[in-house]
């Protein structure tokens, strides 16, 4: 018991230990001169309506949903996920540039977009859905731009998510986000948190845009050097491999095995035994069929994947680039999950080239692969700094004024 005493009291000097110059708060230890404020001190969330959906069409105004908004902040509009709309409706009921809009219904459980924030940045019509808040900031002590990330930070993202409803499709409301606590500095330090962290954005930003660049060079890349040429013969891939596969990793599994143990997800763990150990091609066999995956280390799959034992007069990268240009699910043989047989593999036919030429189209596209896995760990490196900048910056324990 003493001990337990002794314990607690160690625990409650190190929770008085405040760092000179911070405070206690409700949302942890913040700087002196930082208030803490409800959201709804500051805020109006104006609420959208539900569009009738026989006037949904591929054409016509932008009807934004949660399903237009990224993860990390902003907005995307693709085909597969935006809705257009030519019903009847009115200039209340649209956005116009500039205008910060929330989450205020996640798409999934695991979604995670819900509270989360986006400004309009098209000049396109865009119609208010009723899933989506639009915040009128109506007091000159919070800027926008701040609020902005201050939405994408686990201090507010915590609390909307502990205040949801809904068991399937979590929601949140006017009143959970105006209840939500916030620390607020003063408007110039504001500013330059906004600055800071807008940079840090724009970087990833380059970067997503510059490897989005280097796929587009893989991809052109690869259509012109996988095109049959007169010399290539044509192959059916059971002449130039045989699949094989997979076993259960039950009895094998070990986590501090040194060989990976895939399945069509990707890795599952590690096994102190390999099933291969040579280069090969791992295709789906059930469930994800279209994600070919090369490995040149030895591994083990389990028996929702098939490797290939490649012949030697075959390059084993050059078939995986040839892989990745197949439509596997045109050769689906289940009506439920999607699934693939080692026959049917085998019998598909492709142009095969002399392995020298194999050898320099495989060098080739596996140098534009290294420049793209250089850039995603720069761009994986600068999220980490961008997210730690965040933890930082949004409670004071970075001060930039």
């Amino acid at each position: 018991m003493r001990r337990d005493v002794g314990n607690e009291k160690k625990r409650n000097q190190t929770m008085d230990k405040i760092k000179k110059g911070y405070k206690r708060t409700e949302i942890g230890a913040l700087p002196d001169d930082w208030e803490v404020k409800k959201l709804g001190e500051f805020i109006t969330i104006k609420g959208g309506i539900a569009f009738t959906s026989h006037y949904f069409s591929d054409k016509g105004p932008i009807l934004i949903t949660p399903g237009n908004f990224k993860l990390n902040g902003g907005l995307y509009f693709k085909q597969k996920n935006t809705k257009r709309y030519l019903g009847p409706y009115s200039s209340k009921m649209t956005f116009k540039s500039g205008d910060l809009l929330i989450v205020m219904t996640d798409l999934t459980p695991d979604c995670n977009l819900l509270g989360k924030p986006a400004f309009v940045e098209t000049q396109e019509i865009v119609l208010h859905n009723q899933r989506i808040g639009k915040i009128l900031v109506h007091d000159n002590v919070i800027s926008t731009k701040y609020l902005y990330w201050l939405m994408l930070s686990p201090l507010y993202l915590n609390q909307i998510k502990d205040k949801a409803t809904g068991s399937t499709v979590r929601h949140t409301s006017n009143s959970s986000v105006y209840s939500s606590i916030i620390p607020l500095p003063s408007l110039p330090e504001q500013k330059a948190i906004t600055e800071v962290l807008s940079d840090a954005d724009n970087l990833i930003q380059t970067f997503e845009k510059c490897i989005a660049k280097k796929c587009l060079i893989k991809q052109g890349a690869m259509q012109k050097l996988l095109t049959p040429k007169e010399d290539w013969e044509v192959k059916k891939l059971g002449e130039i491999l045989k699949v094989k596969h997979g076993k259960s990793q039950k009895d094998i599994e070990d986590r501090n095995g040194q060989y990976p143990i895939l399945g069509t997800g990707g890795l599952m763990g590690y096994a102190n035994q390999f099933l291969y150990n040579r280069e090969s091609v791992l295709i789906g066999r059930k469930g994800t069929i279209d994600k070919p995956r090369y490995m040149d280390i030895p591994f083990w799959t389990v028996d929702t994947l098939f490797y290939t034992e490649i012949f030697k007069y075959v390059s084993p990268k050059y078939l995986f680039y040839k892989f990745l240009q197949i439509d596997w699910y045109s050769y689906n043989e289940a009506s439920g999950v999607p699934s693939l047989n080692a026959k049917t593999i085998e019998n598909i036919e492709i142009p095969l080239p002399p392995l020298e030429q194999q050898t320099h189209i495989a060098t080739i596209l596996s140098d534009i692969d290294n420049e793209i896995e250089a850039l995603e760990k720069k761009l994986a490196k600068y999220k980490q700094i961008k997210q730690g900048l965040m933890q930082n910056l949004l409670t004071g324990k970075l001060r930039l004024i």
